[in-house]
Formats: C-alpha cells, structure tokens, sequence
C-alpha cells in the first residue's frame, strides 16, 4: 500500500528565502500506518535554542499544556525536526552543504525510528540528545535547494523527496501533499470544516445494521477536525512557547511608555465602566427590593398581572447589567488557544455588549423623542381615542343593531348585544376621560424606561398600556366569543343527532348511536332558534373579533420587533462587514503544482545502508489551504430561526380553525427571549470591584496574546 505524507506549512516558511538552520515546531498527526500529517506551526532559529536539552523538554511541555484538551488528546506539541536552505549552485554554498542536500533531497527524511542510523542527516549536541529523549517517534528534515529566481514553495524538477524511513523500513513510494496555510490569528481569520452556527445532530435510528458499526469502528485514514485544530492553534502555540521561554530565560519585564499609557487608559476604563455599572445596579436592586416589599402585596400582584411584558424584559436587561463582568473573565485559558474557539467566545460576550449598547441607543433616540413632543404626542393620542370609540365602536355597534350590509338580523337579539356594548364602551370612555390628566406622566414613563433601561423595556410598557386601555375590547370580544362558541357547539351536537351519531372523545371518533324520538322532537326545537339567531350572534362575533385582531396585530407587531432587537448579532454583522475572513465555512484547496516526482536508481551507500533504490515515481502535490466564508443570510438565519421556533405553519393554521370554531386568538407570538438568569445578590462595593477586575484582567489577557 502506497504510503500518504501531507506536511503542512506556514506561508512564512513558504516565502522566506534566509531561514537556514531553523528548527520546526508543531505535531505529528497519525492516522493509520499509512497516512501521516506534519502540521508545522512555526519555526525557530538554532541558535536560539539553549544548549540545555532539559530546559527545552520544560517549554515544550508547558506549551502543550497551554493547548485545548481535546488535541493533546490526539497530538502532542513537539519538536518536528530541522529545515535548511541551501543555494544554488553558483558558487556561494560549501561543499558540506551540497554533500547535504544531496543526501536529503527536496524533502529530505522523515524517520520515525529512535536512532538516526540510517546516515540521513544525523543532529549533534542538544538536538541529538533530546531525540533520544522525546515521546515521539517521529522526525523529519527539509532541506530546498532554492534560486534568486524561484521562491521556496516553487518546485521544479530538482525538489524531490529522497526517502522516508516509516516503521523502520525504507520507503520509496511515498505520496507527498505539501499545504501552503495562512497562520490563523485572533481578529484576522481561521480555518473551520463546518458552519459557523451549525451543531452536531446525534439522531441515532432504533436498530443499526452490523455494517454501520463495523464502519464506525474502522480508524478514519483522513483526521482533519484534528489537523484543522492544530492549524488554529499555531498562533496560540507560537506565543506560548515564546513567553515560556523568557520566561525561564529572565525574571524581569521591559516596560515602555506605549505600556503604560495603554495600562492608564485600561485603569481610568475600568473606573469609568465600573461607576455607572454600579449606579444601574444599585437603582436595579433598589426597584427589585420595592417590587417584592410585603408591605403592599396587592399591589405587587396587581403591576405583575398588569405589567407582564415589562417585567419580563426588565428582568432580561437586570440580568445582562448584572452579569456582564462575568461574561467578560476568562477562566480557562486552554480554552481560547484555539482560535476558532477564542473567536466563539468572544463574539458571544460582544453578543451581550452590542445588544445592550444598541437597545440602549435605540431607547434615548426614542425616549428623547417623547421626551421633546409629549405634548404633540399628548394631542394626537385623545384625537385617535377619541375617533377610535366614536366612529369606529359605537357606530359600529349602532350599523349592527339595524341592517348591515342588507342583512336582516334578529332585532331584540341585535338590540341586546347593542345596548350591552355600548354601555360598556360609555363606561371605559368615563374612565378614559378621568385618567386623561394622567397621559402626560405616562409619555415621560415611557421615555425615562427607554433612556435608562433601553428600547425593549420601553416597547413592552407600551404592549402593557395598550393592553390595559383596550381592556373594554377584550371584555366584550371575550364575551360575544362565549356566546358564539357555545351556539357552534350546540348546533353542531344536534346535527349529529339528526345523523344518528354520537362523538367518542376518547377515541377521537363519531360512533353510531340511536336517539328516542322525544330526544329528536327537543333536539328539533332547539335546533331552529339557534340556527336562525346565529347571523345575528355571528355579525356581531365578526366585528370584536376583527377590532380586537387589529389591536392584538399592533401588540405582535411591537413583540416582533423586541424579539429582533434581541435576536440580532450587532457584533457578527459589524465584524463581517469589515472582516469576512473571520467567518469561515470549509476548506478547499487551491493546487500550484501537481506532478511526480523522479527518483535516481542509485543513492549513497551512507544513506541507504547500501541497498538500492530502483527508478520509480513518487507523486508530490502543492496547494494553499483556501476558506470559504459565509454570507450575511447565513449568519442571520440561526438567531432568527431560534427566536421563532414557535410559530409554524401548523400553528397558525390551528389560529384560523380556532377563529371559525369560536375560539379565541392568541395576543401574544410566543417569540423566544433571552433567558434570564438567577437574580445575583451582592454588595455594591464588592460589585464595583468586580467590574473593574474583569476589565482589567481582559486588558491583561488581550495584551498577553498580542
């Protein structure tokens, strides 16, 4: 079986002419014994390296401690091997250098066996002793005989791979699939194999066929989730393993005047963000103390039932103002190595930050508004109240109490429900003219809730007020809804009795049934007043129910856009707009070179231990890893898709069917909020310092990574 090597290179390494005597760290991923991955995440010079073999074991080791658990699990940070550059043959190489490349080739050894016997490229001094020394297996040295003209990722038909020692044995056919990647960093782009918001579905059937595990079971020849992880933890790695290298090097830090002006404005940041989260939390707290006071119950119970839609979104906002600097900490470290996860985390935490920030924004735009034309605003809502219940209610309820639409009705039925709705619309415009006075404070309410609290609490007060002004609507809609509901039902059974049927509940099911005739003589009786009275209760029935759908549209209306308030990633769209890298959506691969690569029939008798080779092809390929990046739709889409989970096609079709039968509509979507968390107790002192304390410590954190 022909062996498959793919060595994955950092454009840096692809595109720099002077890195001679670098050594090259990174991990082996081993699929099978037939597939090898080389993932190379940065390189370092020689000579930086201390002639303690210990002391490089304790980097390398603190470095993979610093990785996600789940790819030490897999791979192990280690160092891969060596990489020399030698040049062309016009004079400016030694002798040793050309003896080298000869024995190396293009991509000279990958050995996996402990000793470097075989004569390939044999490490003196440190590199000697820690492979000797290290856990892993494997080892390999590149070696690229490069040209002014030509750059090192350019092959041509003198960089060839020479032979890789595998298991112990020389191996002359080796398939070598060399990527070109971009080192993925924190705010600047990464790689991803699924999409960005998508989760694993583990839908597993009842009963497996005995192929389906024996499937399962087979080791994969192609890991790239692992090798995917490796590459977004490069960056991570790189800057760890430098830090733990000064860090053992020196004691001492070099401050700058950059430093500590940046510290200075994180300092002064941190106080200002700490301050006025502390003044929302102690007019938070103080509110929550009012509400659950026991010294007006009634009340309490009474603004809850009244108020339900602004208690609610409070409630979300008190809870974001409260958690905020828990989200901004970061705990586990490990967990943020890998930049894909560290871009996760991050926009989650911003989700919170532009939410707040634009519902924040949208509310001063509004409450200033009202604030400015309380008294216009004032003026246009006793006009619409006004023409509201005059032009629309009460001679609505007069046309119905004639002959609408040509329709004869019953008159002392039509009379009946008239006079009862317009004594209760006469009634509530009573009351509305004595809390008239009171329209003005309720516009500043409304304004004040915006400006301190933002767009969504202001938004779901007006829901409430609307719903607590047409009260005298629901009332009747609810009262005609009664009537008319109990004549479908009872038409509906009397015709089952004229077809000699009976309704089984349990089994869901009309059953034959066999009715006396006085049960046909009453059910007769009964059944041709209320057929000939359903016009009249049904005209009446469409009118509320049409009112009260239009002012529960307005209601859902305004729901609607608290929900997008809410749903929307600010954070996501803004970053998009001006870094789509960061958005990736699956790799591809672009291929510069696809070819084979020619083998001499006889190589050194150093090398090969005095076997030969014979003239074969090994193929050799080389490509740049590519990403695509997903569109604006398919960022939206998820958030969106969560948030109205609840309203389906089958649901509102259960709406109308519910219409016609009798049933009242839902006033409310169902839409999905934020869902708010335990309510977090604690002084405003200790609640200050942890504000500050998580700004300080994400500054320390962003400057660490940097």
């Amino acid at each position: 079986m022909k062996r498959k090597c793919r060595i994955w290179l950092p454009k840096q390494l692809a595109s720099d002419d002077d890195l001679t005597h670098s050594l090259l760290f990174g991990w082996f991923v081993s699929h099978s014994s037939a597939c090898l991955d080389v993932v190379v995440a940065f390189i370092s010079d020689e000579n930086s390296i201390s002639s303690d073999g210990s002391k490089l074991q304790d980097v390398l080791l603190g470095t993979n401690k610093k990785m996600p658990s789940t790819l030490r699990e897999k791979a192990t940070f280690t160092l891969l091997g060596r990489y020399d550059l030698c040049l062309n043959a016009n004079g400016n190489s030694s002798k040793s250098k050309k003896d080298n490349c000869s024995k190396a080739g293009a991509f000279g050894s990958l050995c996996r066996c402990s000793s470097l016997s075989c004569g390939c490229h044999r490490v003196d001094g440190l590199l000697e002793d820690f492979k000797k020394d290290s856990v892993s297996s494997h080892w390999i040295h590149m070696v690229h005989d490069s040209s002014s003209e030509r750059r090192v990722m350019e092959f041509d038909s003198s960089s060839r791979l020479h032979h890789i020692h595998w298991n112990g044995e020389i191996v002359s056919q080796c398939d070598v699939h060399v990527i070109v990647y971009e080192t993925p960093e924190f705010g600047s782009h990464h790689f991803s194999l699924r999409f960005w918001n998508s989760s694993p579905q583990m839908i597993a059937p009842l009963k497996k066929p005995k192929w389906v595990d024996d499937l399962h079971k087979r080791q994969p020849l192609n890991d790239m989730e692992t090798v995917i992880l490796s590459l977004n933890c490069s960056s991570a790695a790189k800057t760890a393993y430098k830090k733990i290298s000064m860090q053992l090097d020196t004691s001492s830090r070099n401050f700058s005047i950059s430093c500590l002006i940046s510290s200075l404005t994180w300092w002064l940041l941190a106080i200002i963000l700490g301050s006025l989260s502390s003044l929302y939390h102690s007019l938070i707290q103080f509110f929550y103390v009012l509400s659950s006071s026991p010294i007006f119950p009634w009340v309490h119970i009474a603004s809850r039932k009244v108020l339900k839609n602004t208690w609610i979104n409070f409630r979300v906002r008190s809870c974001q103002i409260l958690y905020w600097p828990i989200f901004l900490q970061e705990n586990d470290m490990t967990s943020i190595s890998c930049v894909e996860h560290a871009e996760k985390a991050a926009l989650q935490r911003h989700s919170t930050w532009s939410a707040m920030a634009v519902d924040l924004v949208l509310g001063n735009l509004i409450g200033l508004s009202l604030l400015f034309n309380t008294e216009s605003i004032c003026w246009w809502i006793f006009n619409f109240a006004k023409e509201f219940t005059n032009d629309i209610l009460r001679s609505g309820c007069v046309w119905l109490m004639g002959v609408p639409a040509g329709f004869k009705l019953n008159t002392e039925l039509a009379g009946v429900l008239g006079m009862v709705s317009l004594n209760v619309i006469q009634i509530w415009s009573t009351l509305w003219v004595l809390m008239a006075s009171l329209i003005i404070y309720l516009i500043r309410v409304v304004a004040i809730m915006g400006i301190t609290f933002g767009a969504t609490v202001s938004a779901a007060f007006v829901i409430d007020a609307i719903t607590f002004a047409t009260f005298h609507i629901t009332a009747l809609h609810w009262a005609i809804t009664l009537v008319y509901s109990h004549q479908i039902q009872a038409l509906a059974a009397l015709w089952r009795l004229f077809r000699g049927r009976k309704l089984n509940p349990l089994r869901q099911r009309l059953d034959s049934y066999g009715y006396t005739v006085k049960q046909h003589v009453v059910g007769s009786l009964l059944f041709t007043p209320l057929l000939l009275l359903l016009p009249t209760t049904s005209v009446f029935y469409i009118f509320f129910t049409i009112t009260s759908t239009a002012i529960n549209s307005i209601c859902m209306l305004i729901e609607f856009a608290i929900s997008v308030i809410h749903a929307t990633p600010y954070a996501e769209i803004l970053i998009w707009l001006v870094r789509r890298k960061r958005f990736p959506s699956g790799v591809w691969f672009e291929i510069e070179r696809n070819g084979f690569e020619v083998r001499s029939s006889t190589v050194s008798k150093s090398v090969l231990d005095e076997h030969t080779i014979p003239e074969k092809k090994s193929s050799l390929m080389v490509s740049n890893l590519r990403s695509n990046f997903l569109s604006m739709g398919q960022i939206l889409l998820p958030h969106y898709t969560t948030i109205y989970s609840g309203i389906s096609a089958s649901s509102l079709t259960s709406s109308a069917r519910g219409v016609l039968s009798g049933k009242r509509m839902p006033s409310k979507l169902g839409l999905d909020l934020p869902p708010p968390r335990p309510w977090m107790h604690i002084p405003l002192r200790e609640y200050w310092t942890l504000c500050h304390s998580s700004i300080i410590s994400s500054a320390e954190n962003k400057e660490a990574s940097s």
